[in-house]
């Protein structure tokens, strides 16, 4: 995790990633007013002198709509010309993820988010498979609750809203999961620590709602767009805990795993199941990414790395 990009965007230019530092007064630092993005790249395999981001336009513009519970003002077209150009910037030669943060800057110890300054960095580093397991993630229910949208702002990606994923994945770990699956208010699941869930049930594909307090993930939609045009029949709606003991197949999904096959949910071990929805799904996914599927060129974005602005 720590094969950082060697160039940052820091305060309005681009910086060697070592010299993009903050205050230790900064506000974002002690209240966790800020907004992350995460996005994917990857280096064109037919043509090294190509970078391609995964969906960028709607990962901008869900990072701008973060930026307004922020009471910032960051247009989405904005964020992505700066993420654009600190792609040519770094020149990546493998697969690379990008991480935008919107934060306030000021520096001060009073909790408010008006009469004070905002701004926004991006950097990134190198990044491969993450939850390469070839048998599939353990996920254990996690005694935290995944917060209500009356609390937080949830279709934001709120920086302070993170400290309950860091419990619930570090309550997993110690008990010997990979990964934790959070309930919400009304004992529904929500998701996981960092990503969506999907289960498999009779060959349909089942996922929380958005009125369930979880993240509108962009995956999550991807996966949704996917599955239908493959003829998989998609649900949205409340899942019980005790479904997830029954399911056919479960994986969760997110920006930086992609898709990671669940095989053990507490000490239920989920069936492996040939030629399973979740196979085809991660197939599909693959080949979009690297360019190969005709039907998704509209969720790519080709950047040259020959030419610096």
């Amino acid at each position: 995790m720590e094969n950082f990009l060697p160039i940052s965007y820091f305060e309005g230019k681009f910086v060697p990633f070592k010299d993009a530092n903050i205050s230790i007064a900064t506000h974002a630092l002690h209240y966790g007013t800020g907004a992350l993005g995460g996005l994917r790249g990857y280096v064109d395999e037919t043509n090294p002198s190509q970078a391609i981001l995964f969906r960028l336009e709607r990962h901008c513009q869900r990072l701008s709509n973060s930026a307004k519970y922020l009471h910032y003002d960051l247009p989405a077209d904005k964020i992505q010309a700066n993420i654009m150009e600190f792609v040519k910037q770094n020149k990546p030669t493998k697969p690379f993820y990008i991480r935008p943060f919107i934060y306030s800057s000021g520096l001060g110890i009073a909790p408010r988010l008006h009469d004070i300054t905002q701004d926004f960095f991006i950097y990134g580093l190198s990044l491969g498979e993450t939850f390469a397991k070839p048998n599939g993630i353990s996920c254990r229910i996690s005694s935290w609750q995944r917060q209500s949208d009356l609390s937080l702002p949830l279709r934001g990606k709120i920086s302070g809203a993170y400290i309950t994923s860091a419990l619930a994945k570090t309550e997993a770990h110690a008990a010997g999961f990979d990964e934790a699956i959070l309930l919400n208010s009304q004992g529904k699941v929500a998701e996981a620590t960092g990503m969506n869930i999907f289960m498999v049930r009779q060959g349909k594909l089942f996922t929380p709602g958005t009125d369930q307090d979880i993240l509108e993930g962009i995956t999550r939609d991807s996966i949704m767009v996917m599955a239908r045009k493959l003829g998989i029949e998609v649900v949205e709606r409340p899942i019980d805990k005790s479904e997830l003991f029954i399911a056919d197949e479960i994986f969760l999904c997110g920006t930086a795993a992609k898709i990671a096959p669940v095989s053990q949910i507490e000490n239920y071990l989920v069936p492996q199941v040939p030629n399973s929805i979740t196979a085809k799904l991660q197939q599909e996914l693959v080949t979009i990414t690297q360019g190969q599927h005709h039907d998704y060129q509209d969720w790519l974005c080709s950047i040259d790395l020959q030419h610096v602005s």
